[in-house]
C-alpha cells in the first residue's frame, strides 16, 4: 500500500526529507519520477500498464498540503522498518491509504526499479 497525507496536515514539512525514495512534495509542487531515483527517459511503471518520462514535469497531487506520490511510495521498504513521514508526523496526518493496497514484494520492487544499483 501507499502512505497518504490527510488534509489535516500542518505543512510543517517533516515528513518531506525523511522519504528515501523523494516521493513527497509540498502543496502545489511539480515533480518527477526522476527526482532522488535513478530514473530517467522513458520508463515502463512496474503494476500498471503505462510508460512515463521519468524527466518530464508531473502535476501536482495536491495544491494546499504536502502529499505523497503513489507510484513512488514503497512505504520505505528496503530502507527502514517503518514508513519514516509516518514517524516524524507531529499531527499523525501520514497514514495508509485505503485505495492503494501493495505485497511487501511489490514495494521492494518498486524500490528496485527506481534505486538501480
Amino acid at each position: 500500500m501507499a502512505i497518504i497525507i490527510t488534509d489535516e496536515c500542518i505543512n510543517c514539512g517533516a515528513c518531506e526529507p525523511e522519504c528515501p525514495n523523494n516521493a513527497i512534495y509540498e502543496g502545489g509542487a511539480e515533480w518527477r519520477y526522476a527526482d532522488g531515483t535513478s530514473l530517467t527517459g522513458m520508463v515502463n511503471l512496474p503494476n500498471r500498464d503505462a510508460q512515463v518520462d521519468a524527466d518530464l514535469d508531473q502535476e501536482p497531487v495536491d495544491m494546499d498540503v504536502y502529499f505523497i506520490v503513489p507510484d513512488k511510495c514503497t512505504e520505505c521498504k528496503g530502507f527502514h522498518d517503518e514508513p519514516q513521514c509516518a514517524a516524524v508526523c507531529p499531527v499523525d496526518c501520514c497514514v495508509d491509504d485505503p485505495d492503494i493496497r501493495e505485497s511487501d514484494e511489490e514495494l521492494l520492487a518498486k524500490k528496485d526499479f527506481m534505486h538501480l544499483d
